[in-house]
């Protein structure tokens, strides 16, 4: 099988819709019904690759989880156990004009607290 990079013979080159292939013998546009002859795309093959961050950006997720493993710690007193060290990372929660909330984290406890 040959490798093609490009996908242009996977759609229609009047409309761009992708192709049905109803036949042995050529490929048919959903939408506006042209044909191409099946010899275009009969032996080719697509690879690609999508990376977890390509698929959280595309779904627009954001994971703070992830986001928590670089985390920096700062001397802050736990409101729970009162340990004098957590770690933190910062939101912009509100309108631009106002100033971010901060997380905490107590390293011993881990009793999550916030301050805006």
């Amino acid at each position: 099988m040959s490798y093609s990079r490009g996908r242009d013979f996977l759609f229609c080159n009047l409309c761009g819709t992708m192709l049905a292939v109803p036949s042995t013998e050529y490929a048919q546009c959903p939408l506006c019904k042209t044909k191409q002859n099946i010899k275009h795309i009969k032996g080719k093959e697509i690879s690609y690759t999508i990376s977890a961050e390509d698929i959280r950006r595309e779904l627009g997720i954001d994971l703070i989880e992830e986001q928590k493993v670089q985390l920096s710690k700062v001397n802050k007193t736990c409101e729970k156990c009162g340990h004098g060290e957590a770690t933190f990372y910062t939101r912009q929660m509100r309108s631009a004009d106002e100033g971010q909330t901060t997380f905490y984290t107590c390293t011993r406890c881990g009793h999550q607290f916030q301050e805006n």
